[in-house]
């Protein structure tokens, strides 16, 4: 009989470099940055919600395992994204409005490809597309990780160890140790590591930033239950993130996974961005002269009025 675990699950480094999107011919360069922008637009918008950080990553370290489990060709990002973030507002007890959820992303989205903000009504066709991937994503998470939604986060660790260290004291250390476990969430290592190593990453490399110096004799991740290569290895892949390019326009659905295979993604996207301000810059040259006219008209109807007072 298999034995029960709060621990999180973590990936082999088989499953690591065999990913089913990689499997099917995705390039290692193309699943790093749509795993990263998933996670960037769950942020985003958790942010937006003012939900608690604890949601906002848990949200993210599911999204990361379901696409080691399932691929981004058959189980598009949107969808997934929509369906983490509200499975794991309920499951972190802080249930969300579908549609509060949807129009927030939808608002990301448009803003980071340069498109109009204008909010879905709830009511266009837009709105029921995304509410279905939405659950649709939900369900094959579930599914696709047996209902073990359990998330072991790193956050109240640090904490910890930052006191054991005498480091709440510093200027920059632990505001920057809190960042890097929030950037480290766009990489794999939450699926890798247990969240005492990830914490220990964060420290090591805050107090690298701020050339703090930590006790060596014994090592100070040692008393923290952490391996010291471990440590080195989340503090690597924290700076390789750093060192990549800004991600580039991603397909979010299927329709635009098919268009990205044919290379006409960011013909497509610029084509919306075009017609989108065209729309906007037409819709207020009509308000604009629909606001003069009526003006125009308030002042020729006082014109009797001032007239016959200064008659009197």
């Amino acid at each position: 009989m298999p034995q029960l675990s709060l621990r999180n699950p973590l990936l082999t480094p088989l499953q690591i470099d065999e990913s089913p999107s990689l499997l099917q011919g995705m390039s290692p360069a193309l699943e790093a940055d749509m795993r990263a922008y998933g996670c960037h637009l769950i942020q985003a918008s958790g942010s937006v919600l003012r939900l608690p950080q604890l949601v906002m990553a848990s949200a993210q370290v599911l999204l990361q395992r379901f696409y080691y489990l399932a691929s981004f060709q058959h189980f598009p990002l949107r969808g997934i994204a929509l369906g983490a973030l509200f499975l794991a507002c309920k499951v972190e007890e802080n249930p969300q409005p579908i549609r509060n959820i949807i129009n927030v992303m939808d608002v990301i989205v448009k803003r980071d490809r340069g498109y109009p903000e204008i909010v879905t009504d709830g009511y266009d066709a837009e709105y029921y597309d995304m509410k279905n991937e939405m659950v649709i994503g939900e369900i094959q998470i579930l599914r696709r990780l047996g209902f073990n939604v359990q998330v072991e986060l790193p956050y109240g660790l640090l904490v910890n160890y930052m006191r054991s260290l005498e480091l709440t004291n510093q200027p920059r250390l632990p505001q920057l140790a809190w960042n890097y476990l929030n950037d480290l969430l766009r990489t794999p290592v939450y699926v890798c590591f247990q969240p005492e190593t990830i914490a220990c990453g964060a420290i090591f490399l805050a107090a690298h930033e701020c050339n703090v110096s930590l006790p060596m004799s014994p090592a100070w991740w040692v008393v923290f239950d952490a391996n010291g290569e471990d440590v080195m290895m989340v503090a690597k892949a924290a700076r390789a993130f750093y060192l990549r390019q800004q991600p580039r326009i991603v397909p979010l659905t299927e329709r635009e996974m098919s268009m990205f295979s044919n290379g006409n993604l960011g013909n497509h996207v610029e084509a919306i961005r075009k017609e989108g301000l065209q729309e906007l810059q037409k819709n207020g040259r009509e308000d604009s002269s629909a606001g003069l006219s009526t003006h125009d008209r308030g002042t020729t109807e006082r014109q009797p009025e001032d007239a016959h007072s200064n008659n009197h």
